[in-house]
């Protein structure tokens, strides 16, 4: 089971870091991956860690803004969010896969993601 926190309300400019924290399972076996959906809208990715072959990926729009990492002593992965956006206003959630291979691009795709935790509200408004 995952749980996704650490979201709120903040200002243009601003950062956050989110949590997820996983219980029942080791997520250095997994990939885990950050989704955001605003509302009105479909699930959208947002950046992928993958224990398993040491890399990171994130979507177009949050590259050199967003940085993805994980605490392995505390099973948690982090999504620590920075130059925040209005546009960025979503809920948050994170999600399990198995390692993509090098190379691979469906790690975008939220159907091939499973043990997806309730998400935590960000809110970018001044």
């Amino acid at each position: 089971q995952l749980q996704a926190s650490g979201g709120g309300l903040v200002q243009p400019g601003g950062s956050l870091r989110l949590s997820c924290a996983a219980s029942g399972f080791t997520l250095d076996y997994y990939a885990i991956g950050w989704f955001r959906q605003a509302p009105g809208k479909e699930r959208t990715w947002v950046s992928l860690i993958n224990h398993k072959y040491r890399s990171t990926h994130y979507t177009d729009s949050v590259k050199g803004r967003f940085t993805i990492s994980s605490d392995s002593a505390k099973n948690t992965v982090y999504l620590q969010m920075s130059s925040l956006k209005p546009e960025d206003t979503a809920t948050y959630y994170c999600a399990a896969t198995v390692p993509p291979e090098p190379g691979s691009t469906w790690f975008d795709e939220p159907d091939y993601y499973t043990d997806w935790g309730q998400g935590t509200q960000v809110t970018v408004s001044s």
